[in-house]
Order: structure tokens, then sequence, then C-alpha cells
């Protein structure tokens, strides 16, 4: 974890990196750009979980699918996933294949989504009831994919819908990994609302969010002494987001989106470029930009 001493130093500058960029010109290239599209809070979770659930792979290969979806569902898909059956969700959803994911995995998702609704109110208490069980941050996580899992009928669903496929990767309850998706989804909800994050789970803490750990957060998070782990468990994900309480104990999630988005803008390479790291500004605390001539 990242020592008092750095984190004096580092602070100052990354909290410059994040607040001297209008990074909002990188919304485009990410998936929170369907969580825009809306204002109702319930139709903003609705998109966001959804969006969220379905982006992996390449955003050019996930994009046009999510965006299929929700233009299905109408102007409202929170009023959508309240009213749907599987079997209405069939001209939605017939032919749907993206990668692991078959139409009864979007189905559950979809279907238990509704069910949270009717009985929470909302996806932020069923957050909220997962949080109140006393269970780690880890097992709230997977206690919340297990509810809108279980939500659904899925004996229902198969039989309108097809056999799953791909559920265990839409939707992990144990899982090794740093459950990215669901993290950066819960960033969504909670940070804000500002010009990336929308904010509209006011119940949840800022505090208690983990980084949405991915191949270019750790890597950057390794050059910048964040961590020394260099896989992407969620052991990893708790030591880098420890060493950012240590810049910001409330907010520490803040500089996420800019991280990311300067990796995978090509601005922070994987193979580190002079050029580029020669008009890094974080390049003084880079324990690889350094050394590149």
């Amino acid at each position: 974890m990242l020592s008092a001493e750095r984190a004096a130093r580092l602070k100052p500058l990354l909290d410059h990196f994040v607040d001297g960029r209008a990074w909002t010109e990188r919304i485009a290239a990410d998936p929170v750009e369907f969580a825009h599209r809306y204002t109702a809070p319930r139709d903003v979770e609705v998109a966001g979980l959804l969006a969220a659930s379905l982006a992996y792979g390449r955003a050019s290969f996930f994009k046009p699918k999510i965006a299929a979806l929700l233009g299905g569902m109408g102007r409202s898909p929170a009023e959508f996933v309240h009213d749907a059956s599987p079997r209405s969700l069939r001209p939605l959803l017939g032919g749907f294949v993206y990668r692991f994911s078959l139409p009864a995995d979007v189905g559950v998702l979809l279907l238990g989504m509704g069910q949270a609704l009717r009985t929470h109110g909302s996806l932020e208490g069923a957050f909220l009831a997962e949080v109140a069980t006393g269970a780690s941050p880890k097992d709230v996580r997977a206690g919340f994919a297990r509810a809108i899992r279980d939500g659904a009928p899925r004996g229902p669903i198969v039989r309108a819908l097809g056999p799953t496929r791909g559920l265990a990767h839409l939707l992990p309850v144990a899982s090794g990994g740093a459950a990215k998706r669901l993290n950066l989804y819960l960033r969504w909800m909670v940070r804000g609302p500002d010009a990336v994050d929308l904010g509209v789970w006011k119940r949840v803490p800022k505090a208690s969010l983990i980084i949405p750990l991915d191949t270019h957060v750790g890597r950057i998070a390794r050059w910048l002494g964040l961590t020394a782990r260099k896989d992407l468990s969620w052991k990893t994900a708790e030591e880098v987001t420890a060493s950012l309480r240590r810049l910001d104990a409330e907010d520490p999630t803040k500089y996420d989106f800019a991280l990311c988005h300067y990796g995978m803008s090509g601005a922070c390479p994987v193979v580190p470029r002079g050029e580029n790291c020669r008009r890094c500004p974080l390049k003084a605390v880079c324990s690889v930009g350094r050394r590149v001539r």
C-alpha cells in the first residue's frame, strides 16, 4: 500500500491530473454513456446495470448490442423490466448473442432487475439489503448479483428464450476476480453527480466504493506505486483502493475514470514511448516514465 510520504507527493499531481483535463470527451468511448441517456433515477440504474454487465470485450462490439437492447425497451427501461415476463422478452432478445451471453442470460438480468424493483423499489434498495447483512464488501457485491439472478424465474425463462450459457460471467457471484464491471456500475451510481458519474444512489457512501480494476488501471497503479501486485484480483483492487484512500479517504474512486482512459486512449501505452512519457503530468511519480528516454 502507498506510504504516507509517497501519498503526500502523489496527491497534488494526481489531483491536478484529474481536475486539469476535460475527461468528458472520453464519455463517448465508455459504457457510462448509456446511463447518461436517462434522467429518472430508476431508469439510470437499470440502464446502467445492463450496460455495465455487457461491457466486456471491445467497446465497438458491445456498444451496438447495448444500444439495440435499450432502444427496444422504450422510453423507460425501469418500466420495461418492472412489467416484463419471459414471453414478453422474446421480441427483444430473439436472436441476441454477444460472446458468452445468450438471450436467456440477458433475460435473467432484466427480469431479476424487475423483481428487485418490485421488492425493494429500486436497485439501490436491493444493494442496501445486502449491505444490511453486514457481509464483507466482496460478499455484498456477490449477494447483490445473486439476488438479481435468483429473482428471475429460471424455468420459464429457459422455456421462452432457450438455455443460459454465460450467466456466471454476466452476473458473477463467486469469483476470485476484481468484480470490475459491478464496481464500475457502483461508481456510476454512487459518485457524483458530475460530468461522468450519475450519483443517483444517495444512501451508499462514496468511501465504500472499490476501484473498478482493469488492465489499464492495474498497470498504471503499479507504475505509480499504488500496488506491487500484478494480478487483477479482488485483493489487488482492495489494495489499490486502500492506497487511493490515502489520497482521498471520502472519494477514493474519483481517480478511476481518468486513469482508465489515460491507458485506453493510448496516452499511456503498455509499451512506454518517450514522446508520451516526456509530456506526461505524472512522469515525476511514475517508476517507468522516469526511466524512459
